[in-house]
């Protein structure tokens, strides 16, 4: 080999051009690769926004598509009792007689038990009931007996309003909804059996903070006494078939005016409005409730037909 002849390697220049370019080849591969992974997950996740959106969007469609269902002969959220089954004995006690009253000893002639008669359009009652409040419960005990007696007499018009105050009371069951649901089913469905079903409600209450009775168990009861249609009033409960109407109807009796008023609105389950006025007395007294009653028709003006008066009890003899 001669001594002009040149070595056949790169010279240090030539090896870093070689590198130089190399790297820009690994470089463009990688960020052709970049660009890959980008446009892969970008189009993935355009993918899964969309089955998102359509999810959404079926959903919503649904949701507005399914009308919320209303149960049916209701008069301003309310159940007018036309009859009332009387109820048993060991549901209720009885009406206080004079002289079991307050100031009523033996012998004494005490103030007699208003008894209203006639005019059912003078006596317009009003009830508003959360079934999972006790003081619902002691005035349905309390004035059970009464009330049934001057509804089949036509005395009064009687009209139960479930509502949901206490909905949150429960330990999450949202019994006070789903009662005040059930009872919308069996006043639709079998409405001759409301009276019966909305009183053993009321007078064999759970606690209130425990679960309170199940869908199943509201249908059961409602079976037990005796609606008609019995698989059709069960799937109604056990559905919930009204519960955002009981929603919507507390929120309208909360805005106000209630039925018959001017200006009420509802400020606690129970309350009764009797021609417009609420009752304020005792819950658990139907001797004040009947005297409330009788002195609220007397002063109804304009009647056309007679109010209820009071008529005397005879007070046994010493």
């Amino acid at each position: 080999m001669s001594s002009d002849e040149t070595p056949n390697v790169p010279t240090p220049r030539n090896s870093r051009e070689a590198v130089r370019e190399k790297a820009q080849k690994v470089h463009a591969k990688q960020s052709r690769a970049r660009i890959m992974r980008r446009i892969i997950v970008g189009a993935v996740a355009i993918v899964a926004v969309a089955a998102i959106g359509t999810a959404v969007a079926m959903a919503v469609t649904s949701s507005v598509s399914k009308p919320t269902l209303s149960p049916t002969g209701m008069d301003a959220d309310g159940i007018v009792v036309n009859t009332a089954p009387s109820v048993g004995a060991d549901d209720v006690p009885e009406t206080p007689t004079p002289e079991e009253t307050e100031g009523g000893g033996a012998g004494e002639t005490a103030e007699p038990t208003p008894e209203p008669t006639e005019s059912p359009a003078a006596v317009d009652v009003h009830i508003y009931v959360d079934y999972l409040s006790p003081g619902a419960g002691d005035f349905e005990r309390a004035n059970a007996r009464q009330l049934a007696g001057w509804i089949n007499e036509d005395a009064v018009t009687v009209t139960y309003h479930p509502v949901s105050m206490l909905t949150a009371s429960s330990n999450g069951t949202k019994y006070s909804l789903r009662s005040a649901a059930a009872a919308a089913c069996v006043a639709t469905h079998s409405p001759a059996q409301f009276y019966p079903f909305n009183h053993e409600l009321l007078v064999d209450q759970p606690e209130m903070d425990t679960d309170g009775r199940s869908d199943v168990e509201l249908a059961d009861l409602a079976i037990a006494v005796g609606v008609d249609d019995a698989k059709v009033v069960r799937n109604c409960i056990e559905n919930g078939d009204y519960a955002s109407w009981a929603k919507e109807a507390t929120s309208r009796a909360l805005e106000g005016p209630l039925v018959g008023s001017e200006d009420l609105v509802l400020t606690s389950a129970p309350m009764v409005v009797v021609n417009g006025e609420a009752y304020v007395g005792s819950l658990k007294d139907p001797v004040e409730f009947a005297q409330f009653v009788l002195t609220v028709a007397s002063d109804t003006e304009d009647s056309s037909s007679p109010t209820p008066t009071p008529t005397a009890s005879e007070t046994p003899a010493a």
